[in-house]
């Protein structure tokens, strides 16, 4: 089993930015893929950004391209997010999410595509 713990939410001016962590524990060694959403009030959740457990690959909705930037930090199987000239449209409650099944093509980028879910984290962009 794995465990998530989300931390680096807050509040931040637009134009700033903002580093989100998730951290694994557990059994790391059956993650496949990481991913962060985020769900804004009233809306579905939406996808954000994935990468491959095994570091490389990333993908990203289009709204955060060129803003946003995911990473791994294998030594301490934690996963960043690091957010860039926010936008007040950014905020949300973001979380991550790992896989445990292979897939095959592009990463996983649905809710139902994710296994384990950590507990949110809220970011609040003023304009």
């Amino acid at each position: 089993q794995v465990q998530l713990v989300e931390s680096g939410g807050g509040l931040v001016q637009a134009g700033g930015s903002l580093r989100l962590s998730c951290a694994a524990s557990g059994r790391t060694s059956s993650i496949s893929a990481m991913g962060w959403f985020r769900q804004a009030p009233g809306k579905e959740r939406e996808f954000v950004s994935a990468i491959m457990w095994s570091g490389g690959p990333t993908a990203y909705t289009d709204s955060v391209k060129g803003r946003f930037t995911c990473s791994k930090d294998n030594a301490k199987n934690t996963v960043y997010l690091q957010m860039n000239s926010l936008k007040p449209e950014d905020s949300a409650v973001y979380s991550c999410a790992l896989r445990t099944r292979d897939w095959s093509g592009r990463l996983p980028f649905t809710v139902g595509a994710y296994d384990v879910w950590g507990q949110g984290t809220s970011v609040t962009v003023s304009s």
